[in-house]
């Protein structure tokens, strides 16, 4: 005899669905260790077999509908909550007969047909309105906006109102509202087919548009995009093209956060090999800021603060007009420090470029290396031997997150304690976690700093807003001054914490736009094996004042000259010695 147990869609045991259980619970019951009925569905594990004709708009608009539709019964129709359906296959099942359709009463019978199979749904007792206070609500306007038959909207509107509720198959919220998305299968083809090619596509925009918190903050409005990206996901013939394709549409939701981590023919496009310096936005020119490995500075002969003007012959600004829809980001700060590592890399093992000196202009053919032959780093350096605080004079105390511990906190309040100042240097990702450990020593009682937003699991699209955490205070205050250095760098964790220093009663910020992206990463996967991710929560100040796209505004706009970069100075770091000084 075997046992039938309920279970909690949140375990994600594997189990076969027998009947229903007690409201308020996944109305699901299981047979352990039989698998949920959307797993056994292997159909279309070899290909979706799709063959769509020519597009037109006639039919691009009906594949936006059905892009919709799909994403709405995925997260709303109980008999697909419950994981008895493996959506990705039936929108195979759908999609041939949907490509034949020849006016709106044939496409709208197609849809029907497809709904009135899943199932009668249940009267749903827990289902609520959106809370008129909800500071995103779920956009169902499509429907009512749609061409579609009355009878057809009616339908939709009843499974919204009788939606499925708890421990949903597809996604789960953690203890901090962060969406986990599961059962999204990588369908590792290396090339998909144009029907899991379109797949992505949908996968991608109901993502964005039920569970991103800052769609309202795209540049494009999000109902939009579909018409513009169907055909390209459709028509990429190739990896290379449809990687592309994938790359471009993440950049359309202006999140930092937002890339894909698996992306090989696009590494093959832009090459393995990297020129010996790096170089940075300063002043509105590209600048070398550093030499990778210092012994190749004399047989290059270019200095550190040269200007880069041309590669190849091409002007560096056309170079990066043409490439920045290729660059994920939530503003342009962060856009040009991410494609400061790529433009001077190449599938050559050299390249040519035009520089200015602070004395002439020239010329030079100069090789790249590969990673491994250089001393690599992305954003900034990272001394391991170093530790993340000191004297900068018998005075001023210097911290740097870049290498802090929660264990050098007790250390640093005792070094620091009767110092003038202390300068936080936050132009790098904090190796710690310590907005509340440290933060706790600049204010003078316990202090909220931020709040967020969180996707309400049982009205997919409705986010509101709930109290973030609080700065305690432990009964020692620092008297002194704080100054917290940022740039385009300081992202996420690195912004965060910023905000928390920023409460304390004698900080000032100093430099420049960070990179506006803040909010725990919620992960999933698109077939081809692309792993892509999104900020899965909302944070804002204690007043609603956003930070996304944004980032951390300066109490005091500094930032690197072209001069003091080939005077080897640090003018981030001078200014905020200053602001401790003053007033001495």
């Amino acid at each position: 005899m075997i046992k039938k147990i309920s279970f909690s869609l949140f375990f994600l045991v594997p189990i076969l669905l027998l009947s229903s259980c007690r409201e308020g619970e996944p109305n699901v019951e299981y047979v352990l260790g039989e698998g949920y009925p959307a797993e056994k569905d292997k159909e279309f594990d070899n290909g979706s077999d799709v063959v769509f004709p020519n597009l037109n708009d006639q039919l691009i608009f009906d594949l936006e509908l059905l892009c919709k539709i799909w994403g709405f019964l995925k997260y709303h129709h109980p008999e697909v909550g419950e994981g008895k359906f493996n959506w990705d296959y039936d929108l195979f099942r759908v999609l041939p007969k949907y490509l034949l359709v020849n006016n709106a009463g044939e496409r709208d019978k197609v849809i029907l047909d497809w709904i009135n199979k899943l199932g009668k749904v249940p009267t749903c007792k827990t289902c609520t309105e959106t809370p008129s206070d909800a500071y995103i609500k779920p956009n169902l306007l499509w429907v009512e906006n749609s061409n579609m038959e009355n009878t057809l909207k009616i339908i939709l509107k009843e499974i919204y109102q009788n939606r499925h509720q708890w421990g949903h198959y597809y996604f789960q919220s953690n203890s901090i509202g962060q969406i986990i998305f599961s059962h999204e299968s990588p369908h590792n083809f290396y090339h998909p087919d144009a029907g899991f090619r379109l797949l992505a596509l949908f996968r991608y925009w109901n993502i964005i548009h039920y569970f991103f918190p800052y769609k309202y903050l795209t540049d494009k409005n999000w109902d939009n995009i579909l018409h513009e990206y169907i055909p390209l996901f459709v028509s990429a013939n190739n990896k290379l093209e449809y990687e592309l394709a994938t790359f471009q549409l993440i950049g359309e939701i202006n999140d930092s956060h937002a890339t894909f981590s698996i992306r090989p023919e696009i590494e093959k496009l832009r090459g393995p090999y990297f020129a010996p310096f790096r170089i940075w936005f300063v002043e509105g020119k590209w600048v070398v800021t550093d030499y990778y490995n210092p012994k190749l500075k004399e047989s290059i002969g270019i200095e550190v603060g040269d200007i880069i003007t041309h590669i190849n012959g091409e002007s560096i600004e056309s170079i990066i007009e043409s490439r920045k829809n290729l660059y994920p980001a939530s503003n342009e700060a962060s856009q040009l420090r991410d494609m400061s590592f790529d433009l001077l890399r190449s599938t050559n093992n050299s390249l040519n470029v035009t520089f200015l000196s602070s004395e002439q202009s020239g010329q030079k053919t100069i090789p790249l290396y590969r990673k491994t032959e250089l001393n690599f780093y992305s954003w900034y350096k990272v001394n391991p031997n170093e530790k993340c605080y000191r004297f900068l004079n018998d005075r001023i105390g210097y911290i740097t997150l870049a290498s802090i511990t929660s264990e050098n906190v007790s250390e640093i309040k005792n070094t620091f304690k009767n110092t003038k100042g202390i300068i936080i240097d936050i132009r790098n990702y904090p190796n710690d976690f310590v907005p509340y450990v440290l933060g706790s020593y600049f204010v003078s009682k316990p202090t909220s700093f931020f709040k967020v937003t969180r996707s309400n699991t049982t009205n997919p699209g409705e986010f509101t807003f709930t109290d973030g955490g609080i700065i305690p205070f432990t009964g020692e205050t620092y008297n002194g001054k704080l100054i917290v250095i940022v740039n385009e760098i300081t992202q996420s964790q690195a912004e965060f914490t910023a905000m928390a220093f920023r409460s304390g009663i004698n900080t000032t910020i100093i430099g420049s736009t960070t990179a506006g992206t803040d909010g725990d990463i919620s992960f999933f996967t698109l077939p081809g094996g692309l792993q892509s991710s999104i900020s899965g929560i909302g944070i804002y100040y204690p007043d609603g004042t956003g930070t996304q796209r944004v980032g951390i505004i300066p109490d005091v706009w500094v930032e690197p000259t072209i001069q003091g970069i080939r005077e080897g100075r640090d003018e981030l770091l001078e200014r905020a010695i200053e602001l401790i000084n003053e007033g001495k």
